[in-house]
Parts: structure tokens; C-alpha cells; sequence
């Protein structure tokens, strides 16, 4: 703590009023673009993702802006006013929306996380110990979500009660569509999502309309949504033939892995930070695709022993919860870890029984703990145990 008030700068007029609040000269923050898996430092040009600064968020909500970003073929300019939802399939009545259609309907909103298949697949291998938190697992963001729900819509075309599934199809040029479960969770809890956090979608995030299911796979919640259509079974594209399936120890791949696991992280102290001996707040986020986080727990032993971590209100279903532990480090080399579980009983894995489960030729769906090494120097470092 500072002991004394000489160096206060004294106070001054401030800068006049804008139509846009920047962000402070001394708030260094953004998202870092990478080209795949462990292909770090690339031209923006050639990235097909970017990841969100975790390490330097506070609370729960990501700022529009820094939202991580995954796409196929580049982010399409779509005028709103020419923008249409054809909504068809087993439906009694067919229809073609306009915004203008969608924003005259009832609306709802939801704080929720979103997060891309691929957050955590820097570890699935090999344990690179240069990366950062925002490197291993910077494909999760959590919004406040504003849009139609999926049951009125479903109520105003009439879909046929022996249809399960639902294709949902993007404007983008790669023309992303996958075919959805019409689970009683899923009619329950999507949306046609047209705001986040208050604005309207940013045009990486789907503006002006992208479907919105909480807890699922992020590539499910569809963007620049352009059609829905509806059927008694899958629709098979090639988003979940070639793309995204789970290959699994003995052979077989896993074609539909919908939900998002319970998982969590330490984002501070986190990869390639420096602290020092005595004390430190442990802080992090926690989330699950079943339902409210439960509880965290964090040891400071690599494992070894374990204690329960305060969580930060609010504790929202399907949204990232924040949670934190004090900490007195002795200045001697150890492992920090967290793990988590949610409302239904579902505990975060360590890596080892998780690759047992998985295997190492996967891609999606890393949720196994996160450890953190400290050097005798303070130096944070990524390890896989």
C-alpha cells in the first residue's frame, strides 16, 4: 500500500464530452489472432480466430469489442434492411422475416457464455510454456443477450409435432449450418439473438441476427442467421461430417458433442505473469453448459490439497462465475490449479483421467484442469499437471 499523497497529481478540468467513450491511454487491451492451434504471432489476414484477453478482464462480462471471434470465411458486410430468415421445413406456414419482423416480436434477455469448441486445444498434446490464460483458453466471452425466443417462433410457423431437429444456416461465404436438437432445453432457452450488451451485434459476433443457444457449442449458435428449417432427423452437413466431429480412443468419432462442459481456469496468477512471496489473490472464472456452477476449489500444491474458493455474486445458469481465494505464497517453486462443478454434479477432470477418457487425437472440447507452475523466481509458467 502507497504512505503518502505527495505524488497525487492535483485535480484539473477534464476533456470535453464526446459521442463515444474511449478507453483510458493507460488501459492496454485486445484480443491477439491465431491461425490454429498453437499458431501464434500470424498476420490477421490469415488467422481464423481470435481470443479474448481473460487475464485482463474484472467480473463476468466481456466488453463487446473483445469478444473472441471464430470464423470460416471472414466476416460478411450485411445491410439490415435487406437482411431475411426464411423459416421453413415442417412447418404449417412457411415464412420470410425482415429485421423489422423480428424486432416487432416479443424479446428477452439472458446473461450466458458462449465458447468455441476449440478453447483449450493449445493443451491437448504438449504443454507450450510461453502462452498466457488468453492463449489456452481465451475462446469463451460471456454477453448479456438480446433477441426472440425460439418457442415463439416456432408457435408462429407451426412446427410440426414430429420434427426434432432444426437446420439452422448462416450469410457468411462458407455458408456454416448445423443441424440442432429440438430438445425441450433447446425450444426453452435459444434465441434469435439481434443485441449484446445492450447494442446491437457487433458484425464479428453476427449482426444483425445470429441464433443464440445457451450452454452449447459455440458453432451452433449459428451467425448472420439466414434460415432455419425443420425435420425429423439430422441434416448431415459437412459442419458435422468433416468438421466438427470428436475422434475418440477406440476409433470412433463422436459426431454430435452439443454441450459445453463444466470447466474453469486461473487467470491470475496465470501463464507468464510474475509475482512475488507473500500474499496473492487467486482469481479466475468457472462456467458449465448443465447449469449454475456449484462450487471451485484451487490448490496451491499441484493437486495435492485442495480449498473451496469464494464465488462471486451473481452465480447465473449457464453464465461464467467469477471466483477468487487469498492466497501467502512462501516464495518456494509449486503448482496452482482450479477445478469446478456444477448444480448437476459434473466435476471438472484433471488432464490425466481426461486423455484416459479422450484420448490425445482430439480437437474439441478440452475442459481438463489448468495448472500453473511458479519458479523459485515468481515466474508463472503453462504445464499440463
Amino acid at each position: 500500500m502507497a504512505d503518502t499523497l505527495v505524488d497525487v497529481p492535483a485535480r484539473e478540468p477534464g476533456d470535453v464530452l464526446g459521442a463515444y467513450s474511449e478507453r483510458s491511454e493507460y488501459v492496454h487491451i485486445a484480443r491477439i489472432p491465431e491461425a490454429g492451434p498453437g499458431v501464434r504471432n500470424v498476420d490477421p489476414v490469415d488467422a481464423i480466430n481470435s481470443k479474448a484477453p481473460l487475464d485482463q478482464f474484472v467480473g463476468t462480462i466481456t466488453p463487446s469489442d473483445l469478444h473472441y471471434v471464430r470464423s470460416h470465411a471472414g466476416t460478411p458486410n450485411i445491410d439490415p434492411a435487406k437482411h431475411r430468415v426464411l423459416v421453413h421445413g415442417m412447418v404449417a406456414k412457411p415464412l420470410v422475416l425482415t429485421m423489422a419482423d423480428l424486432r416487432a416480436m416479443p424479446s428477452i434477455s439472458r446473461l450466458a457464455f458462449l465458447e468455441c469448441t476449440g478453447n483449450g486445444w493449445e493443451n491437448w498434446k504438449t504443454a507450450p510454456d510461453d502462452v498466457t490464460v488468453q492463449n489456452t483458453h481465451g475462446l469463451v466471452s460471456t454477453h448479456e443477450w438480446t433477441g426472440v425466443p425460439l418457442s415463439f417462433l416456432l408457435d408462429l410457423v407451426g412446427v410440426d409435432r414430429a420434427s426434432r431437429w432444426m437446420l439452422a444456416e448462416g450469410d457468411d461465404g462458407a455458408a456454416v449450418a448445423r443441424s440442432i436438437p429440438l430438445t425441450d432445453e433447446v425450444i426453452g432457452e435459444a434465441m434469435l439473438a439481434y443485441g449484446q450488451n445492450g447494442e446491437p451485434l457487433r458484425p464479428a459476433h453476427g449482426f444483425p441476427l445470429r441464433l443464440f443457444i445457451p450452454g452449447f457449442e459455440g458453432n451452433l449458435s449459428i451467425k448472420w442467421l439466414r434460415r432455419l428449417k425443420f425435420g425429423d432427423q439430422p441434416f448431415m452437413t459437412r459442419w458435422e461430417t468433416a468438421r466438427y466431429t470428436q475422434l475418440l480412443t477406440n476409433g470412433k468419432a463422436r459426431q454430435f458433442q452439443l454441450r459445453q462442459e463444466v470447466n474453469s481456469v486461473i487467470t491470475s496468477p496465470s501463464g507468464m505473469m510474475q509475482i512475488s512471496p507473500g500474499y496473492n489473490r487467486v482469481t479466475g472464472l468457472a462456467w458449465s453448459g448443465y447449469g449454475k456452477i456449484d462450487w471451485v476449489e484451487v490448490s496451491a500444491d499441484g493437486a495435492k490439497t485442495w480449498n473451496r474458493a469464494r464465488l462471486n455474486e451473481p452465480v447465473l445458469s449457464k453464465a461464467q462465475t467469477r471466483f477468487d481465494l487469498d492466497w501467502v505464497w512462501d516464495g518456494k517453486p509449486t503448482k496452482i490449479v482450479s477445478r469446478s462443478a456444477d448444480e448437476k454434479g459434473n466435476v471438472q477432470p484433471g488432464r490425466k483421467s481426461f486423455i484416459a477418457a479422450m484420448g490425445e487425437n482430439a480437437l474439441f472440447h478440452y475442459s481438463a484442469q489448468q495448472t500453473w507452475s511458479i519458479d523459485a523466481a515468481g515466474k508463472v509458467r503453462n504445464v499440463l499437471d
